[in-house]
């Protein structure tokens, strides 16, 4: 193996890291924003809203990130409507188009991640906030959410352990993401075993990271229950 091939390049491929993070975070967010209605969705009384709920979630959870990316990347500009449209200055970059797939995957995912923990809230204690005269949206605000993030971060942290390494799949629409970055460095040098295993290298490491990270904000959330037990 060629180590100096590695070491020339792992400017570029830093680069790319860049990118890759960027990607995740920005998706990261979006989806947050997305899943926690749908989460409220699909545990509503409300046949309609959880319908609609229940089918985004099934949809983007039964099918293929990659498939995904494609349908937006690519089938969005067979409509003349969208290429007419104020969206199509958005839907023609390839950077916006992984962004919306990501989002929208993302958000499928954590919305059951969150409607789960939603429902492993006890229900004693749903039933005492009810007692007292709380409103549903109190109830929720105060009690039932605050206890569902805690319940649904170590299922979210693998979430976003799992969206870091699926945002590789970016760079097949172009963008120069750590993988993409790769690729464009082995069309030049022609020596895929390095770079991919360098990109490898580097997906470890920021994996690794990632998951110290997510350890001990789950340890700081959950310090009072740690507390109670000593």
């Amino acid at each position: 193996m060629n180590f100096s091939v590695i070491f020339e390049n792992l400017p570029q491929l830093l680069d790319g890291v860049g990118v890759t993070l960027e990607l995740v975070g920005v998706s990261l967010l979006i989806g947050a924003c997305i899943a926690l209605p749908m989460a409220l969705m699909r545990v509503s009384r409300n046949p309609a809203l959880k319908t609609f709920a229940y089918g985004y979630i099934f949809f983007f959870r039964g099918t293929p990130l990659l498939v995904q990316i494609f349908l937006i990347y690519y089938g969005a500009s067979q409509f003349p409507s969208v290429r007419d449209s104020f969206l199509w200055p958005i839907l023609r970059e390839a950077y916006w188009c992984a962004i919306i797939a990501f989002a929208l995957n993302t958000g499928a995912y954590t919305a059951e991640i969150l409607r789960g923990a939603i429902q492993a809230v006890p229900a004693g204690q749903i039933e005492a906030a009810r007692a007292i005269g709380m409103t549903r949206a109190k109830m929720y605000r105060r009690i039932i959410l605050p206890q569902a993030f805690r319940i649904g971060l170590p299922a979210y942290g693998n979430e976003i352990i799992l969206m870091l390494k699926g945002s590789a799949l970016a760079s097949t629409i172009t963008l120069l993401d750590l993988t993409g970055m790769a690729r464009t460095i082995i069309a030049r040098t022609y020596m895929p075993v390095e770079l991919f295993f360098a990109a490898g290298v580097i997906y470890f490491i920021l994996t690794a990271i990632l998951t110290q990270v997510l350890k001990r904000v789950e340890r700081r959330v959950n310090r009072h229950m740690t507390t109670a037990n000593t």
